[in-house]
């Protein structure tokens, strides 16, 4: 079924970012953001009915929150966003919602593939919760850290996030070194399918990226760095620790 239409909504500033524990983990209960003085209001979209009435019916128990009607999703304060993978209709639902400066978006997935972490961060999501954590509990701190300008990602993720920051500040101040930072970690993840023997529209949907970025993204890697094809530059990854 499709994602329902919504208004837009985007991230204010450099959030700082609390670390969930990773998937199947116990971690040490993370600070409750403080509780607003004025009930949060929230608009929930979701890919089925299922996923939505189950998120719906954990939030509107708490007194913090105020569910809002589909009419009135315009004035959210925060959207959560519950999802199964993050695919190109989700990513185009988060970029309407990031163009309304009033809401800060949240995405509750059931699977998250790795390549997918900066998509969604680039469409303003400032928070993350897998759906097999996604209790009552964590659930309000959510929605809690969103209205406060904070930002929550599952320690796996958030390890992920700052190992892709440090190469790109690795690039940016050495641009012509030989090192990881020499492909971004997208172009690493396609690299490493291609390796797998994987083809583009196979690619394309381990990556959640449509076939046209896949190749957009290969034919970047093979020009910069001036390889005849894409065996080549496996080949060449490979041999300079790459991928």
């Amino acid at each position: 079924m499709k994602l329902e239409t919504a208004m837009s909504g985007s991230v204010k500033g450099n959030p700082a970012v609390t670390a969930l524990g990773s998937p199947g983990s116990s971690p040490s209960p993370s600070p409750s953001p403080a509780v607003p003085a004025q009930r949060v209001t929230v608009a929930v979209y979701a890919q089925d009915l299922v996923l939505r009435i189950g998120v719906v019916h954990q939030l509107r128990q708490r007194p913090e929150l105020e569910l809002l009607p589909d009419a009135e999703t315009e004035r959210a304060r925060t959207s959560l966003v519950v999802v199964d993978a993050v695919d190109d209709e989700v990513i185009a639902l988060l970029q309407r919602l990031q163009r309304n400066p009033g809401t800060r978006t949240g995405l509750v997935v059931g699977t998250f593939e790795s390549a997918a972490l900066q998509r969604v961060i680039e469409c303003g999501v400032s928070a993350v919760l897998r759906r097999t954590e996604a209790d009552q509990d964590r659930l309000l701190h959510l929605v809690l850290a969103l209205a406060n300008g904070e930002g929550v990602l599952p320690g796996d993720l958030l390890g992920r996030l700052l190992t892709h920051v440090g190469g790109l500040q690795r690039s940016a101040l050495d641009p012509h070194a030989l090192s990881l930072s020499t492909l971004t970690a997208r172009e690493a993840d396609m690299l490493r399918l291609v390796s797998e023997g994987l083809d583009t529209s196979e690619i394309a949907q381990k990556t959640a990226y449509s076939e046209r970025t896949v190749k957009n993204v290969l034919h970047e890697i093979t020009t910069r760095l001036q390889l005849r094809n894409r065996a080549h530059a496996v080949g060449y990854a490979l041999r300079n620790g790459l991928i």
